[in-house]
């Protein structure tokens, strides 16, 4: 005997169709994809280029920049150079084992480098490092 039964005689479908939702999270991931290294801004800066190897992060460092015009940045925020130990150990909580690197565009005179990393170690912070872009065969 066969039963010929409609749809509105049998039990509730309690299966959920994920399609859409697969599709949609795609969508998202690529859009996240595509704009999260669009996100990271900073100093625009012309590193040297040098052929050391990187060094291992074992927490977040302070970032110190040096533009072309020898303007001093703290991350992103610009500092005065009298404030510049001040304004270190507000952002580190004062702890001067805090790792310091120290970003100097190519352009400007090698001596405002020395002249911050200086200021740096003479005020006891004992882990400030430079960085440099990786070396590219031309």
């Amino acid at each position: 005997m066969a039963f010929n039964l409609k749809r509105s005689d049998r039990e509730p479908m309690s299966e959920i169709n994920v399609t859409p939702f697969v599709d949609v999270m795609l969508v998202l991931l690529i859009i996240f994809m595509v704009t999260a290294p669009l996100l990271t801004v900073g100093v625009q800066v012309d590193l040297p280029e040098t052929s050391a190897d990187t060094l291992p992060e074992e927490s977040e460092p302070l970032t110190l920049t040096i533009n072309s015009k020898g303007e001093v940045f703290i991350q992103e925020t610009k500092i005065e150079f009298e404030n510049l130990i001040k304004k270190i150990l507000a952002v580190s909580n004062n702890r001067i084992d805090t790792r310091i690197y120290v970003r100097g565009d190519k352009t400007i005179n090698y001596g405002r480098v020395l002249e911050v990393m200086g200021k740096l170690s003479g005020s006891g912070f004992t882990k400030v490092a430079l960085i440099s872009e990786p070396y590219k065969e031309r």
